[in-house]
């Protein structure tokens, strides 16, 4: 059935508890992982550039090391149950277009993230990342909540 499992981690409870069930489907399925964290640069604001300029590198750094963590996580927790885990860091400001794309590139065959279910306003002000992935990817989408 599904060989190859992509699980795209923000670094939230959610995140790691759809990480926890993508693994073990992959373990019951004897399929990979590939786990991946999206970090969103800071939006550019030509008037703030250079007040922006420093702390944009500090964000970009920090960013990376708290997103090689919740992959370090991940492949830990892969790694305990005997699955097969590659991880993969990625800059971009639309999350749903890298993590479709990466599940294109991997040759994936299953998307496992979570949601975090917002409904009404809080859904059309926050947007969900979730939603976007489903409506583009081409391939299922696993919904973890």
């Amino acid at each position: 059935m599904f060989q190859h499992i992509l699980i795209p981690i923000d670094g939230s409870e959610l995140s790691l508890h759809a990480a926890d069930a993508g693994i073990a489907l992959a373990r019951q399925l004897g399929a990979r992982v590939h786990a991946l964290h999206v970090v969103v640069p800071l939006p550019a604001i030509p008037f703030l550039n250079e007040l922006v300029a420093g702390s944009d590198a500090d964000y970009a750094d920090s960013a990376e090391v708290a997103g090689k963590g919740y992959l370090d996580q991940v492949s830990t927790h892969a790694a305990a149950a005997g699955v097969p885990c590659q991880c993969s860091l990625e800059t971009d400001p639309s999350p749903h277009h890298a993590i479709v794309a990466a599940a294109a590139r991997l040759g994936c065959d299953l998307i496992v993230m979570g949601s975090h279910g917002w409904r009404g306003l809080d859904r059309l002000l926050l947007g969900s990342e979730t939603q976007r992935v489903i409506l583009e990817a081409r391939c299922p989408v696993l919904v973890s909540r």
